[in-house]
């Protein structure tokens, strides 16, 4: 089962990054943690490793909502989109399909809220 919604891109990672940020906004998303994985993993374990940014998106209203129905959801909170560098000038975005990781919640409403944030998150990804 594929559980994330993804496309690749030619251009320069930053430049990637940055269309993905943007693309959020534009379906009221904001970005509460970027991780950096390749500079966490030079400086927590000497490894090399490609350029990877995993972007915490949060669409308030919706994660309000969804909050709302489970108060336990937040474990699934926010929702990751990453940008990874595949080499030869390829880049990869990718988001989480809550849709899919929902579906075993077992609750209507959130199933709702869901079926919107991977609508919009596959919007954000359309749009790269």
């Amino acid at each position: 089962m594929k559980y994330y919604i993804a496309k690749t891109v030619k251009g320069k990672f930053a430049v990637v990054v940055d269309r993905a940020i943007e693309a959020l906004k534009a379906e009221g998303f904001g970005v509460l943690t970027d991780i950096d994985v390749k500079t966490t993993m030079k400086k927590k374990l000497d490894l090399d490793f490609r350029d990877y940014r995993i972007l915490g998106a949060c669409n308030p209203p919706l994660a309000h909502q969804a909050l709302t129905a489970d108060d336990k959801i937040g474990t699934m909170l926010p929702c990751n989109v990453i940008v990874q560098d595949l080499g030869s000038g390829q880049v990869e975005v990718a988001a989480i399909d809550p849709a899919i990781s929902m579906a075993q919640v077992g609750n209507a409403t959130l199933q709702t809220i869901a079926d919107s944030v991977s609508s919009k998150l596959t919007r954000v990804i359309d749009a790269i």
